[in-house]
């Protein structure tokens, strides 16, 4: 008998010995392997007699080899390098750190010993393994491997910029080399959890950057030579024309995505008309926008997708008492909602979170967005289309005409659609819509400054949200510190929480210490004294004073107390709240 397969028997009889397995699960996951190949630990698992906890578990103590928990190992990037991907891929296995002259590898088969020989012959260094879930290794390979196969392919075929020019603008083929490398892009921002992708020229090189968490992250370095082909391929997705380079293009497309143990894998592209006459796996809307540049072409691609939008006003994550506050609101029969912030802070997905929250068997609600990012059930949404002679304005004008009791303006950006809207809100419907600027007390400022009276801002408006996104403190790798008496009194807290948090960096965050964001609001409601300083065309700061002895907390304190709740960083509250005056 192979050494190979006197192994793959001795696992099946340590687990029957194990108590773990029985004798007749062992042949039939035998009679399994026969039949179609594959190592006896995975047939198990798939055929449901194990789970991979229990078999890493049960290696680890057997082997006296540690079990780890990849996303709570602190993996080096560098060290990855030593591993080819499509060597870590096949033998599930993951480098995690270097001691000298041994390499530290995670796998999910540890008596897999030509893998282990393999490694050893690969990276020229003694291999000391650890056990980890194959799932797992498979997800942190997909994150630190991603788009290497796709891109050593790509710049193998696209060679010297000779090549490269020459190559097929079409990418007509799922095979071509540049198609597997925008296709693995998509996808590797899927996993990343990345709302932008942005591709930059610099220099004799391409930037790629993905937005994670509001932040923007260094992800690759491509070639120069590739620009073009990649540009081309993604204006052909958008519907783009591709000839044209001298001026801006705006388009969009949606991608199929499928799940496999690996992550999330883009299987086909579609033009958004096509799109949504499917059903299927996930579909993600990807908006793209070119920008001509001394250098070339930019692109960013927004990807919006549609699982992820937040349709429940909980998971805003407003305060209990906001929140209560905010439900009695928009059960108001009229008035203005107005929900201000930079771009970028949520203000979309707390519309929409709003609109859900609402009746809508019983009431006619129409929105007008530009663009529509997201189509909810229950309502009616018009795109703005200037080209068409569609503007926040027009589409304002013939939503009255369709008798709604409940209107949402994507952004209010001239006098001209306040001027509507606010006379919406005054002849019994219930308003929504957005502004730019840093509180909520500059809204009825920034009215003003439009040109809308005073006493229609104060007589029409009954709420007024101001918001930021904060970045998470990833559940992994938390860790709290002491809050000092000086710390606080220079935060200007009277509290005193007995700890802060912060994250430490691993896997799972990609080693930042973040992993997902949330929300902090500031609600004015416009009782009598808030108007009549808006009437009286009172300065923000005096609005604003106004507003906090009514009980409103400001922006700040609102981040400050989620510090101290251990959702988030101090220095992400102050980072997002610079211009907040305390």
């Amino acid at each position: 008998m192979a050494v190979g397969e006197t192994k793959k028997q001795m696992l099946g009889e340590m687990l029957i010995a194990g108590g773990l397995l029985k004798e007749d699960q062992l042949a039939k996951a035998l009679e399994e392997q026969k039949r179609r190949g594959g190592r006896i630990g995975e047939i198990l698992i798939d055929l449901g007699f194990l789970t991979e906890r229990n078999l890493a578990a049960f290696l680890s103590k057997q082997l006296h080899i540690p079990y780890v928990e990849i996303e709570r190992q602190l993996i080096d990037p560098d060290v990855t390098k030593l591993v080819p991907a499509a060597m870590a891929q096949r033998l599930s296995a993951l480098p995690l750190y270097r001691d000298k002259d041994t390499l530290i590898v995670a796998m999910a088969d540890p008596l897999n010993i030509y893998g282990v020989d393999d490694l050893t012959k690969e990276t020229k260094l003694d291999i000391e393994l650890r056990v980890a879930e194959r799932t797992d290794i498979l997800r942190a390979v997909s994150k630190y491997y991603g788009m290497a196969p796709a891109i050593e392919e790509a710049e193998r075929e696209f060679g010297a910029s000779a090549a490269a020019e020459a190559a097929p603008v079409t990418a007509a083929t799922d095979e071509s080399p540049v198609v597997k490398l925008v296709s693995m892009l998509l996808a590797q921002a899927i996993m990343d959890r990345a709302s932008d992708i942005h591709v930059d020229p610099e220099g004799r090189h391409i930037q790629v950057r993905f937005r994670i968490d509001g932040v923007l992250q260094q992800v690759k370095t491509l070639p120069r030579e590739m620009l073009a082909p990649i540009v081309s391929r993604i204006k052909i997705l958008a519907q783009m024309d591709i000839a044209e380079r001298r001026v801006p293009q705006d388009g969009r497309f949606q991608a199929l995505i499928v799940q496999t143990e690996a992550g999330p894998m883009v299987t086909s592209f579609f033009s958004e008309r096509n799109a949504l006459r499917l059903a299927g796996d996930t579909r993600v809307d990807v908006r793209v926008s070119t920008l001509p540049v001394l250098q070339g072409e930019n692109v960013v691609m927004r990807i919006l997708e549609r699982s992820a939008i937040i349709t429940d006003l909980g998971g805003l994550r407003f305060t209990p008492e906001m929140l209560d506050c905010y439900r009695k609101l928009i059960r108001r029969p009229y008035g203005m909602i107005l929900v201000t912030g930079p771009t970028g802070s949520g203000k979309t997905t707390t519309l929409y979170a709003s609109l859900v929250a609402l009746d809508r068997k019983a009431m006619n609600i129409v929105t007008v967005e530009d663009p529509v990012e997201y189509q909810l059930m229950g309502m009616n949404q018009v795109q703005v289309n200037p080209k068409a002679g569609v503007t926040f304005a027009d589409g304002l004008r013939s939503i009255l005409r369709q008798d709604p009791d409940v209107i949402m303006v994507g952004e209010i950006r001239d006098r001209e659609t306040a001027e509507i809207a606010i006379h919406a809100a005054l002849t019994g419907h219930l308003v929504f819509s957005t502004l730019h600027t840093n509180d909520a007390a500059g809204a009825a400022t920034r009215l003003v400054d439009m040109g809308i009276e005073p006493f229609l801002i104060a007589s029409s408006t009954i709420g007024i949200i101001a918001q930021r996104l904060v970045r998470k403190i990833c559940d992994n790798c938390k860790t709290s510190y002491p809050a000092t008496p000086e710390m606080l009194a220079e935060l200007g807290m009277t509290a005193s929480p007995p700890l802060f948090y912060r994250g430490k960096g691993c896997v799972a965050c990609k080693g930042t210490g973040y992993r997902g964001r949330l929300g902090i609001f500031e609600l004015i409601l416009l009782n009598e004294a808030v108007r009549s300083r808006i009437m009286a065309k009172a300065p923000v700061a005096e609005i604003r004073a106004t507003a906090f002895q009514g009980g409103c907390r400001p922006l700040r304190q609102e981040g400050l107390l989620k510090a101290a709740e251990g959702l988030t960083t101090v220095e992400e509250v102050l980072r997002v709240t610079q211009e907040a005056d305390m």
